[in-house]
């Protein structure tokens, strides 16, 4: 059975998960923004090697350590071909935010409906043009590390490079809401929640 285990990093308190079989002893780490020594401590701790740094999208707070990590591990930093550009203007992403320069990690691609440890890639458009989730079972249930798409109450900001109200809403809407309600939602930020909960109650998108 996969484990997950999130807890937040950097200055926008990103929320990195591990996600790892311990019989067999590997696995993911998703959204590694910031804190490389902190990541690979607690790796370390929980005794699996790491096989894939996946990424939900290319904003510079869910990126940030993934060239440290990947020269650490030597292992592949996936994302979406389509948030490629983000990645090329790191420097003018953390620029606007007042951030320190992020490091740009050599990427491989991520495809819709590719599975990385168990992990189902959803492609969720809106945020980002490339942004995805990754949707699988972890500790007895569904889980879903769902980026900057959906939020406890909320979801996802569209005004920055490549954003899309209208795809960020057919995203939430078709791809996400149809999941069993029960399924655990980790967002990029903040607290934990569930999809029945946010289909009945969040302000922004309701089933």
């Amino acid at each position: 059975m996969l484990r997950c285990e999130t807890f937040p990093v950097g200055p926008l308190s990103c929320n990195c998960s591990l996600v790892w079989d311990p019989e067999v002893g590997t696995g993911v780490v998703v959204d590694p923004g910031d804190e490389a020594d902190r990541i690979a401590a607690r790796v370390e701790a929980l005794g699996f090697r790491v096989v894939a740094l996946l990424h939900t999208h290319a904003h510079f707070d869910h990126v940030g350590a993934t060239a440290a990590l990947q020269e650490r591990w030597q292992a592949p930093a996936l994302l979406h071909p389509a948030d490629t550009y983000l990645v090329e203007g790191m420097d003018l992403q953390t620029s606007l935010f007042g951030m320190d320069s992020v490091p740009r990690p050599e990427l491989s691609p991520l495809q819709p409906g590719d599975v990385h440890h168990g992990l189902t890639v959803l492609p969720t458009p809106g945020h980002t043009p490339g942004g995805c989730c990754f949707h699988g079972q972890a500790d007895g249930c569904g889980l879903l590390l769902a980026g900057d798409t959906l939020f406890q109450g909320g979801v996802g900001r569209t005004d920055l490079w490549g954003g899309s109200q209208a795809q960020l809403e057919q995203s939430v809407r078709e791809v996400l809401y149809p999941l069993p309600d029960d399924t655990v939602v980790v967002p990029g930020h903040g607290p934990l929640t569930t999809i029945g909960r946010e289909a009945a109650t969040n302000p922004f998108v309701r089933r």
